[in-house]
């Protein structure tokens, strides 16, 4: 069974998201270097197919923008206090402002493009940032990608998750887990949530909550 880094079962994180509930889905800003130039639009979920060097380019820089959010996620969950909450909120800022150019101007980066690791990475970085219009339409972006093979089903198990929770929503998979009573957000028929789960491959939800309870 195909099983996604524990970090993204887990909603324990400092808390220092600023997510808004939006009308409708808005389209993503240009930013970054090189966001101006001609690129595919957001809705075009097949994105360019990319040089095997620059992949590996865009992989790294992936996998390096999700690795410094844990690493300051860490310290301010060790040592809270301003300076700490800040840094986070600026790494997770930075980090969306780069995705959003990726997304730009490539489409979502995909698991047959950068990396199963790589995508990963982008999905961490989707899901702590702090714009919902955005993770509203990456969250149609992966749907789409899933749909032609491109990335593992569990990508979007996730950001559904995240979305219905942020907009008030029940869940369908129960990823989302509150961070004070260790359990899952209100789900949506959940008799038959690890059927779903078993779809998308997550393992069955009282596993996972044993699991977070075992490292709580």
């Amino acid at each position: 069974m195909n099983r996604f880094p524990e970090r993204l079962a887990d909603d324990r994180t400092a808390d220092t998201s600023e997510t808004r509930a939006p009308a409708e889905p808005a389209r993503p800003r240009t930013a970054g270097p090189g966001a101006a130039d001609e690129g595919p639009e957001p809705g075009d979920t097949s994105g360019t197919r990319m040089l095997p060097a620059f992949a590996a380019l865009l992989a790294g820089e992936l996998v390096r923008r999700a690795e410094e959010d844990t690493r300051v996620t860490r310290q301010a969950q060790a040592d809270p206090g301003t300076r700490a909450r800040r840094a986070v909120l600026e790494c997770r800022r930075a980090n969306a402002v780069a995705l959003e150019a990726i997304v730009r101007r490539h489409g979502w980066p995909a698991a047959d493009q950068v990396g199963a690791e790589a995508s990963t990475a982008a999905l961490m970085i989707l899901l702590h940032t702090p714009d919902l219009d955005f993770q509203l339409l990456c969250r149609d972006l992966i749907a789409q990608a899933v749909a032609d093979g491109r990335c593992p089903p569990a990508q979007h198990a996730y950001i559904a998750d995240h979305c219905a929770v942020e907009l008030g929503e029940p869940q369908f998979y129960g990823t989302r887990v509150n961070p004070v009573t260790l359990r899952p957000y209100a789900l949506r028929r959940p008799g038959t949530v690890d059927e779903r789960r078993r779809d998308v491959g997550l393992c069955p939800l009282d596993e996972q909550m044993r699991a977070l309870r075992e490292r709580g």
